[in-house]
């Protein structure tokens, strides 16, 4: 499988996720009569549900990471080599950035549009660091003895983490900088987004590091983080 499979593999899936992300926050805004929280249970459940489809159909090709912070901790491990990660970086911003575009065309907004919604303050901060702390200790968790249900595992940890979570968990920085882009349910003002992108770089730095000590041998099962890919199988 070709780094370039790969990389189209990661920007695909990476755009169908926001598009959902994106797409079902408008649907579910419309459609609740000011009801927050009927259309946040639709944006999750759509987003859950992406994300277990999404991870099953681009897993065996790219290991559908779809998030700079499981590359990120992929590569310290050994799963992904150094030299390919700016690629999957690229890739996953430009899927991202695809996605919420596509979505924005599908409801008639403007393509992109600075958001306004704000999300600012440490509760806010301390939650997108608890929902990748979480999001990389399942990862890791699953990965090591039954990869297999890792895109169940993470569907229903997001699912979980859009509740629990002050911030309805991104706790991705790719989704975070297009949803910056994004002036409707889902979006987040540029202005809160660094804040959140180091707090989620904070969380999964923390879990890989946790994981590494309560299982030595994590670097062996790196490979199948978020799941096995072609080019990872060494035989």
């Amino acid at each position: 499988m070709t780094l370039a499979r790969r990389l189209t593999a990661e920007a695909i899936g990476t755009a169908l996720l926001l598009a959902a992300v994106v797409g079902s926050g408008i649907m579910g805004e419309r459609l609740a009569g000011g009801n927050v929280a009927i259309a946040l249970l639709a944006n999750t459940l759509a987003t859950g549900a992406m994300l277990v489809t999404l991870i099953l159909t681009f897993g065996p090709i790219s290991g559908a990471h779809f998030n700079p912070c499981v590359t990120l901790a992929d590569a310290t491990q050994g799963g992904l080599r150094w030299r390919e990660v700016p690629g999957y970086l690229g890739a996953q911003l430009v899927g991202a950035f695809s996605g919420v575009a596509a979505a924005h065309l599908m409801f008639e907004e403007p393509v992109f549009s600075a958001s306004q919604h704000v999300r600012a303050g440490g509760a806010q901060l301390f939650s997108e660091f608890v929902a990748t702390f979480g999001l990389l200790s399942v990862i890791w968790g699953c990965a090591r003895l039954r990869s297999s249900a890792v895109p169940f595992a993470v569907g229903a940890y997001i699912t979980g983490a859009y509740w629990f979570t002050a911030s309805t968990s991104f706790a991705n920085p790719a989704v975070t900088l297009a949803r910056a882009a994004s002036n409707t349910f889902a979006g987040i003002r540029p202005a809160d987004a660094p804040g959140f992108i180091l707090a989620q770089i904070a969380g999964a730095l923390v879990a890989t590091l946790v994981f590494r000590w309560l299982v030595p041998s994590l670097p062996k099962d790196a490979d199948a983080a978020v799941t096995a890919h072609l080019s990872a199988q060494r035989g």
